[in-house]
């Protein structure tokens, strides 16, 4: 993968906070799709509130309007729990609360971000935000599936849109704790079909799986794909990227590792394309991994991180990731760059 020399293409300075009381702290992890001669990217926007001097600040949404609780940094009942979150009274917050922004360019590189949330929490289940955006053309409809968080913790959400200018959710499609689904393409087998991963508390380390459905709703067939190999990059978890991509060697997908020393990096994997459940081929060496000092260095340190990537018409793959839990960057690369590195 080459990186762009623009990276990194977005920032935070470069979006307007959603409300008076919060300032940007990240934009990343975008979810990406070309529509009518644009590149659209579905931003995660993460956002906490400005400091004040004698209180700590959290941002919540109760029935989806953004609100601000403020606590007595002494205040006894207010347990810090580390960067990303706080205990007070019982209940779970945390310290910064997402939402999802469009942002759109003709050229893929210089975007125009959108000044309001495309998809903001609005239901219990979103009420500490909404995360990582994935996205799929399927029936002359974009299926767009994100993290939604809560005090429950997290679920995976279904929303569809036909024209990028509204948004219709349908309905948790994997309860808690599952994230990282990227749909299939198309249908497979008559079915449509997404990996996923559940968290897998206790037993074992997270896990790529494999699952199919009659309807995009209701998901079953579960199998568990790949695990955790051991090895440096993956001594903690692995989940999936964005789409697979269809190849005439197989199901090419791009998944992200968590190794040693909380290090994230993107490797590949190859699927049979007439049965994904089985592996034609693992790469053991990453693809990408953090390097420069924009993935090295920033809000979460040592993270490259993708759910989203464009085929442009020369047949060059356009993978957009997020860096440091921070930024918007660009790496481009082609399927058969791609399928080499298994050799």
């Amino acid at each position: 993968m080459k990186r762009h020399s623009c990276n990194p293409l977005i920032s935070p300075k470069d979006v307007m906070a959603s409300h008076p009381s919060f300032q940007v702290l990240g934009a990343f992890n975008p979810g990406a799709v070309k529509y009518q001669g644009e590149t659209i990217l579905l931003l995660r926007v993460a956002e906490n509130c400005l400091p004040e001097k004698d209180h700590i600040t959290i941002p919540y949404y109760n029935k989806g309007e953004a609100l601000v609780m403020k606590v007595d940094k002494d205040d006894p009942d207010l347990i810090y729990k580390d960067t990303r979150g706080y205990f007070y009274k019982g209940v779970d917050y945390l310290t910064t609360i997402s939402h999802i922004r469009l942002a759109r360019s003709k050229d893929g590189v210089n975007f125009e971000v959108e000044n309001q949330p495309f998809i903001y929490p609005t239901l219990d289940c979103e009420c500490f935000g909404v995360e990582d955006a994935r996205i799929v053309h399927l029936n002359n409809t974009y299926y767009i599936n994100y993290t939604a968080v809560s005090g429950d913790g997290y679920v995976t959400y279904l929303a569809e849109t036909k024209d990028f200018k509204t948004v219709k959710k349908l309905g948790i499609i994997f309860p808690p704790l599952n994230k990282d689904v990227a749909f299939f393409p198309e249908k497979i087998n008559g079915k449509f079909a997404a990996i996923h991963r559940p968290d897998n508390k206790g037993f074992g380390l997270p896990s790529i799986w494999y699952a199919t459905s009659p309807d995009m709703m209701n998901w079953g067939e579960h199998f568990c794909l790949l695990r955790p190999d051991n090895t440096k990059s993956e001594q903690q978890k692995i989940g999936g990227g964005s789409s697979p991509i269809k190849t005439e060697k197989g199901w090419l997908v791009l998944y992200h590792a968590k190794g040693e020393n909380s290090v994230y990096t993107l490797k590949l994997l190859l699927l049979d394309l007439q049965d994904p459940t089985k592996i034609i081929k693992k790469a053991d060496v990453p693809v990408l991994l953090p390097e420069t000092e924009y993935e090295k260095n920033g809000f979460f340190p040592n993270v490259v991180f993708t759910n989203g990537m464009v085929e442009e018409d020369d047949g060059e793959l356009w993978v957009y990731y997020g860096a440091c839990d921070e930024t918007v960057c660009l790496a481009r690369t082609s399927i058969t760059d791609l399928l080499n590195h298994f050799n």
